[in-house]
């Protein structure tokens, strides 16, 4: 009985051995992979300053001219673009977007506001189609490592909808990198376009600028670009997050498997100390019946 109890013990502690490995070499992989996501992100970061730059010197030298990527609609139909991974393994990464997404469309339902929902990533895929929700678009197996020709099929998709009217807000769903150690789920204004503010220094010299033709077609190319811009940061952000979540659930789940093999390799102790036991008495008592017979 003890030899049968110490195999599965062994049988265990190889198993969960294996499992460490495995979740070790992820952690590892997650860890190098972050530092070049952090880079993507700030190198992009720059694009972005420049184009809100110009979008508001352009704006003010049209004289405040309105643009339909820039009114704000009366809201009927609701875009919701939620972004996740394709890949789990990545603690509660992916089912804190999903959360805060489904919070947003219950309440737009209670509303009586329609939605059209668009996912990004297999997890928001397989949850809302799993839950009866319609989904318009999805788009899979861009978020490990997105490039900018994955933003801009985002943002034309979602530019396409509002020109048509279908939509006529739309709001991303997604994770703010802050460090390595943490990520934010948050809710990111897409459509109409709101340009952050630019703030402008004291010492800082107003540039004048020639435009030709107009201010107004110039606004007309740069704000889809901006809306690019803006997806393509946002995807960087979410994949630096999923790298940095995916280390932090992968070492816990190393740490977890170090500390369940101690315990299993006490109990093979134990049990490897009770079969010499029982060996022992079964010796000293054959040789007491020898020596009584």
């Amino acid at each position: 009985m003890a030899s049968a109890e110490l195999r599965l013990i062994r049988r265990r502690i190889r198993s969960v051995e294996s499992t460490m490995k495995i979740t070790s070499a992820m952690e590892l992989i997650a860890a190098s992979r972050i530092v070049r996501a952090q880079a993507r992100v700030e190198a992009a970061q720059p694009y972005t300053d420049k184009l809100v730059e110009v979008i508001s010197n352009v704006g003010a030298a049209s004289g405040g001219a309105s643009h339909p990527l820039l009114d704000i609609r009366e809201r009927r139909v609701a875009g919701v673009l939620v972004v996740t991974s394709d890949r789990g393994l990545a603690g509660g990464y992916n089912s804190n977007v999903i959360r805060l997404a489904e919070r947003r469309l219950i309440e737009l339902r209670n509303q009586r506001t329609d939605t059209r929902l668009y996912c990004v990533g297999r997890k928001s895929n397989s949850y809302f189609r799993y839950r009866g929700y319609q989904i318009e678009r999805s788009f899979l197996g861009v978020t490990d490592t997105p490039g900018y020709g994955d933003a801009r099929a985002i943002a034309n998709t979602i530019l396409n909808e509002y020109a048509e009217e279908a939509v006529d807000s739309v709001d991303a769903f997604t994770t703010r990198y802050v460090s390595a150690l943490t990520q934010t789920a948050t809710e990111w204004p897409l459509l109409p376009i709101q340009p952050p503010a630019r703030e402008q220094s004291a010492d800082e010299i107003a540039t004048g600028y020639t435009y030709e033709p107009n201010p107004e077609s110039i606004l007309n190319r740069l704000l889809p670009r901006y809306l690019e811009a803006s997806v393509f940061g946002m995807l960087l952000e979410a994949s630096a997050s999923e790298h940095a979540a995916r280390r932090r659930a992968m070492k816990a789940a190393t740490e977890a498997a170090e500390e369940l093999t101690k315990i299993l390799s006490r109990e093979a102790n134990q049990a490897r100390q009770a079969e010499i036991t029982t060996e022992i008495s079964e010796i000293v008592g054959g040789a007491e019946a020898l020596t009584a017979g």
